[in-house]
């Protein structure tokens, strides 16, 4: 019985010993299940595309008349600064009502926000259960379906850091713009340490 105790500490050691220690606080640890869908240009991207870069997902619709316009602002200054940082990072917005945004729709939405799609992609082309289970099962992210009478769907506000092996680490407040200074400052921190 002791010498089983003092093998489980070793090992409890080592594994402490080996993790890998980040330079920012996380407040999440969720693996991204598996998908592949559509972007504003009608091309695939999945996390299998994703493997190995940082990246920062969020979830909007274009038809969305409250929180999705402050988000998708401060999206677009947060690509804006990373890009006068040097900051190599992918952006990803899923839209939580893929019936009515489809690839055209959310490439004007794109541009009408001034997005670089070379490093931000919006995706489309799935139903609305699977991208609720995606978001729901792999960031914690609560959806709801429109009531009857609404096109306006009920969906989480934060932005979510993904490490490159597909791990949630972090949630942001993704209303307010003083918000992007902390995802800012991690990604700065980040890349110090040549994780980014």
């Amino acid at each position: 019985m002791k010498r089983l105790f003092i093998i489980s500490i070793a090992i409890s050691l080592l594994l402490i010993g080996c993790s890998n220690k980040l330079p920012i606080k996380t407040n999440m640890s969720k693996t991204v299940k598996e998908f592949s869908f559509t972007t504003q240009d009608e091309n695939t991207l999945g996390l299998e595309d994703l493997k190995g870069k940082w990246w920062i997902a969020d979830f909007i619709f274009t038809n969305c008349t409250t929180v999705c316009l402050p988000m998708t602002s401060n999206m677009t200054q947060l690509q804006d600064t990373l890009k006068e940082d040097g900051i190599d990072i992918q952006l990803v917005s899923f839209s939580v009502d893929p019936d009515y945004d489809s690839p055209e729709v959310l490439r004007e939405y794109g541009i009408s926000y001034d997005a670089d799609f070379s490093n931000w992609s919006f995706l489309t082309g799935y139903d609305f259960d699977t991208i609720k289970e995606l978001s729901v099962k792999s960031f914690q992210a609560p959806i709801l379906a429109a009531q009857a009478g609404s096109d306006q769907v009920t969906h989480d506000t934060r932005f979510f850091l993904v490490s490159p092996e597909g791990k949630v680490i972090k949630g942001y407040d993704g209303i307010h713009s003083d918000s992007m200074k902390e995802i800012i400052e991690d990604l700065r921190a980040l890349k110090n340490d040549g994780l980014l």
